[in-house]
């Protein structure tokens, strides 16, 4: 068999990230972002200049993307031209997408109650659980492992998750029962929520994510949330309960304060008790 002739740029710009240990997801996505360029801009990788990138960038923002995508399509093409092609100069070139600040929506310990209890069936709901009881991320709850539980620890251990970074999420004595009582039902071989085609698998976040919109949907919750909100959930509602926001930080694998720090603004305990300086003023109410 022929092996496959990969252009000498390509291999370069592939070693290049094998060699800072990229992720093979993002190492596609910065390929993949090369590429579009190429093909918007009419040119091989070698042809790429500055003003192309500009106008791929200017291409991206008029088609609608969000700002976010973006970002991420430049932050590939300054790796390509800053590491690959040894220029420097790209970060001074290729500017990045300045991102609204939007505060996530939550939703209340009673609505979390109820997307709980209207998920379809036992294993979602308690996959549902560990995301919102943990905090964790939908591809940190598909990827646990049977041994991941600590229950003698209390904490579940999270195996290179975003960032490729190992840690320890919490573990409360009732998700522990949850998951005593999934496990006695289900007996899972390996992975705590195994594929039911092919059991030796684990669930995919889109399965998961499809779970969480039927629930949220039979629960009657009109709010615009995600999957990920549990997350959000988890943070605020700790919050609420005066835990420390570095505590926090932690549980989440957050590595700044600030990301976690956003949920300040979210926490109703933040803005109770405050008053206003117009009520200070003890103005008589205005005629009906």
């Amino acid at each position: 068999m022929t092996a496959e002739v990969i252009n000498p740029l390509r291999r370069r710009m592939i070693e290049d990230m094998m060699i800072r240990n990229f992720d093979p997801r993002t190492q596609q996505s910065y390929m993949r972002s090369v590429r579009a360029c190429c093909r918007c801009c009419d040119r091989r990788p070698v042809e790429l200049t500055f003003e192309d990138v500009r106008r791929y960038q200017l291409h991206l923002t008029q088609s609608g993307l969000a700002p976010a995508s973006v970002n991420g399509a430049m932050v590939a093409l300054r790796f390509f031209f800053r590491v690959t092609l040894k220029r420097p100069e790209a970060v001074d070139y290729i500017p990045i997408v300045r991102e609204p600040q939007r505060l996530p929506v939550v939703l209340t310990p009673a609505e979390v109650a109820s997307v709980l209890q209207a998920a379809p069936g036992l294993k979602w709901r308690t996959a549902l659980s560990v995301a919102y009881g943990a905090g964790l991320r939908a591809s940190e709850v598909v990827g646990l492992k049977i041994g991941d539980i600590d229950s003698q620890r209390m904490r579940i251990r999270v195996e290179q998750g975003k960032g490729r970074r190992d840690r320890d999420a919490l573990l409360s004595p009732h998700l522990l029962a949850v998951l005593r009582n999934w496990w006695k039902v289900a007996r899972p071989p390996v992975w705590l929520f195994p594929n039911r085609l092919t059991p030796f698998d684990p669930v995919t976040p889109r399965s998961l994510n499809r779970a969480f919109h039927d629930a949220l949907r039979k629960a009657g919750i009109k709010k615009p949330v995600s999957l990920h909100t549990l997350r959000h959930c988890f943070a605020t509602h700790l919050l609420e309960q005066d835990v420390d926001v570095r505590v926090i930080q932690v549980l989440l694998g957050h590595r700044k304060l600030e990301t976690t720090a956003i949920y300040t603004h979210v926490a109703a305990k933040t803005l109770d008790g405050i008053d206003s300086p117009l009520d200070l003023l003890q103005l008589r109410p205005p005629p009906a």
